[in-house]
């Protein structure tokens, strides 16, 4: 029985091609609007967290913050933060260790070839081995940077790809940086994450000696002794940064931020544009469900006669009204097919575009099986529910007077 009425509800919207494709314009644009803005969203979110994902829940970083010029994080500011600071967070409670990060932007040559890479500082003695941990260091060749590596670097593993200079860079490959020779001592494990990927370590002091000590850091990397004061001992840092850099409450020219604050701000951004693209997906799917209503009174108006006829050998009102509701509900699923469809093409041909234009992997689309599931339920609930007047307007039918009127 449930066959006869999904052949009959397929075969009155094959009769009618041109306006069911019209009514379901609604629905495409609502359901792709959901599946490709969502997922370059969702995509968004994976790959931030991925580039703060190895970073463990007990640490902080210290910035300045103000007027930053393109560049690594904690460069270029107005006020910078002085080389001596880390002392005295040293000694705060509940700080394990702190200890000052330089970066710099440097050239890297090798292979008759240059890029452009940022350089970040190795801190020296046991500050070194904290540092390993708390970015989950790893090397896929080589081994990590020792004190006495005064000329050794350690690469990540974007640069070490042969994309970078037309060949592979291997541990044990000399490289120029800044015009000064270099031994590669390891390659990094790829981690996933830009900052890591793309960037070359060397010691503190063989930084210093090329690009100079002005007295400032860039960041300041705090291990914290228990993941659970992570929030006390935020507060006591900005307490401290406050009085060193004389600053009232809410006027900080710094920033003291944990991995998780920065993706708690990215959720917050998120669902803020969620939000938005829910109300536009909305509107569209109500003005498609408003159209599937008004194409179902008019198959109604057309098709009076053959439900008086069907009536007349014997249909009930239930029968009737199953098989408009059914026909009703395939219009929105049809159309939500054709808009997932669609969504999956606009989502993942965007981020690929993305990708080529900013030759970023920021720019990703990420659309799960649940949210496609979803919008396909959706769609067919929508288009039943739009469908559910004119259905009890065919139920109700008297047969005789439906006989009559054609």
């Amino acid at each position: 029985m449930i066959k006869d009425y999904i052949r009959l509800s397929f075969l009155s919207l094959s009769h009618r091609k041109l306006r069911s494709w019209l009514t379901m314009i609604g629905i495409f644009i609502g359901i792709a609007a959901v599946i490709s803005l969502i997922g370059l969203g969702e995509g968004l979110r994976v790959a931030v967290r991925n580039q703060f994902g190895f970073l463990g829940n007990d640490v902080l970083s210290v910035q300045a913050s103000g007027l930053d010029y393109a560049g690594p994080p904690g460069t270029g500011a107005v006020n910078p933060l002085e080389d001596t600071l880390y002392e005295k967070i040293q000694r705060l409670n509940g700080v394990e260790t702190a200890f000052n990060r330089y970066i710099e932007t440097g050239r890297l040559e090798f292979n008759d070839k240059q890029i452009v890479v940022p350089v970040g500082s190795i801190p020296m003695g046991e500050d070194k081995k904290i540092l390993e941990r708390m970015l989950n260091i790893e090397m896929a060749s080589g081994r990590v940077l020792r004190d006495s590596d005064s000329k050794g670097v350690v690469v990540g593993s974007s640069i070490a790809d042969e994309n970078s200079f037309g060949r592979k860079l291997e541990a044990g490959n000399r490289v120029v940086l800044n015009g000064i020779e270099f031994e590669v001592i390891g390659i990094l494990e790829p981690k996933g994450s830009f900052i890591l990927d793309n960037s070359v370590m060397i010691n503190e002091d063989s930084l210093l000696d090329i690009f100079g000590d002005a007295g400032t850091t860039d960041v300041i990397a705090v291990k914290v002794r228990d993941e659970k004061e992570i929030a006390s001992v935020k507060t006591s840092i900005e307490n401290l940064l406050r009085k060193e850099r004389d600053v009232k409450e809410g006027e900080e020219n710094f920033n003291v931020q944990s991995p998780q604050n920065i993706l708690d701000t990215l959720d917050s951004t998120l669902f803020a544009v969620q939000i938005f693209i829910y109300v536009i997906a909305t509107i569209s799917l109500v003005v498609g469900g408003i159209g599937i209503m008004n194409t179902m009174y008019t198959a109604v108006l057309e098709r009076t006669k053959e439900i008086g006829i069907m009536k007349a050998i014997g249909a009930r009102n239930s029968t009737i009204f199953l098989l408009f509701s059914m026909e009703s509900g395939f219009l929105g699923m049809v159309g939500g097919i054709i808009g997932v469809l669609i969504g999956l093409v606009l989502a993942y041909g965007l981020s690929f575009i993305g990708r080529l234009v900013l030759g970023s992997d920021l720019i990703q689309a990420n659309i799960s099986i649940a949210l496609i599931v979803f919008a396909l339920l959706f769609s067919f609930l929508l288009g039943t529910v739009f469908g559910v007047l004119p259905a009890v307007q065919a139920s109700k039918m008297q047969p005789v007077e439906a006989l009559r009127s054609q």
